[in-house]
């Protein structure tokens, strides 16, 4: 049974942290959020250790490194807002664990160097979630583009729609302050970012058409493709199919005028995420750099049609 600690554990993503913890037969022994709607850990987790204060937090794992000599912390997931996940990353280092932590790793491609230097300070290692790379129908989606049937030099043609509606109050929580989310390109889109970089190869440039509070679009042209993108908080931007169905969230990647689904599963898969991590697989710091680099240029480049 390996331990767990968890930072942002009222956050909109940890009950699927939980659940994977509690479905790889893990415990959790400590959590932090500074608000305590935490409810949802007695669906998992009844006895944790819940902190409101960062401080206490961090000296209840140092009191039970201390006081129980066979006790180790494994791992720290991360589910605190974007701009707070650097901080987190370098105490898990610190407290001799692991860390496993929600996309962006950091907001700026620069702070990874420092990381993968405190990797190898520490001696721990620092995953991040990329759980559509764990999609089977991504998984055989590659495979196909793989195979003898396209040739390395071929160039896709690719069109991204991701469309999740979102209510008044994102504007007034961090995931509407820029400096905490780094905008909708990185905390929405960079899922899709990382998957088009692993599928179809490096950056080779990129370009706006559309760059608002609540909505960005532009072109990506990859080794192996060339993309045009659109992402949206809007839901005044869902096409008619997704609202006669009462659906809040499309997705849609076509790839030379073919739909790939991947809907079904989306957001199941943070287990599979932390059995590959338990079985020595996982994504790091250069898995998760490209995407990284990629919005830091994107959020850059957006400020001019302001």
């Amino acid at each position: 049974m390996k331990n767990f600690a968890l930072t942002g554990v009222a956050g909109y993503i940890a009950p699927r942290h939980l659940k994977a913890i509690k479905e790889t037969g893990s415990n959790l022994v400590a959590a932090l959020d500074p608000h305590d709607s935490v409810g949802i850990l007695d669906q998992f987790f009844p006895d944790t250790a819940f902190f409101t204060e960062f401080e206490r937090f961090d000296r209840h794992i140092e009191m039970l490194k201390r006081k129980e000599s066979d006790f180790k912390l494994d791992y720290v997931s991360i589910c605190s807002p974007n701009n707070l996940h650097d901080a987190h990353i370098r105490f898990a280092l610190r407290v001799g664990a692991d860390a496993i932590c929600e996309k962006p790793l950091v907001l700026n491609p620069w702070n990874l160097d420092a990381l993968e230097a405190l990797e190898k300070e520490f001696q721990q290692k620092i995953y991040t979630v990329l759980q559509l790379r764990l999609h089977p129908s991504i998984i055989e989606l590659k495979k196909n583009l793989l195979t003898k049937n396209h040739k390395p030099e071929t160039k896709h043609r690719v069109t991204l729609k991701y469309i999740t509606s979102r209510g008044l109050w994102y504007n007034f929580s961090w995931k509407g302050d820029i400096q905490k989310s780094g905008g909708i390109a990185t905390n929405i889109g960079i899922h899709f970012f990382d998957l088009l970089i692993w599928l179809f190869g490096d950056v080779e440039e990129f370009s706006l058409n559309l760059a608002m509070d609540n909505k960005m679009g532009g072109t990506l042209s990859l080794k192996n493709a060339d993309v045009d993108w659109f992402l949206s908080i809007d839901p005044r931007d869902l096409p008619e199919e997704a609202l006669k169905n009462n659906k809040r969230t499309y997705r849609s990647i076509k790839i030379d005028g073919k739909e790939i689904e991947f809907t079904e599963g989306f957001t199941d898969l943070h287990t599979e995420v932390y059995k590959n991590v338990l079985s020595g697989g996982g994504f790091g710091i250069n898995d998760s750099r490209p995407s990284i680099e990629l919005v830091q240029k994107i959020r850059e480049k957006a400020k001019k049609f302001k």
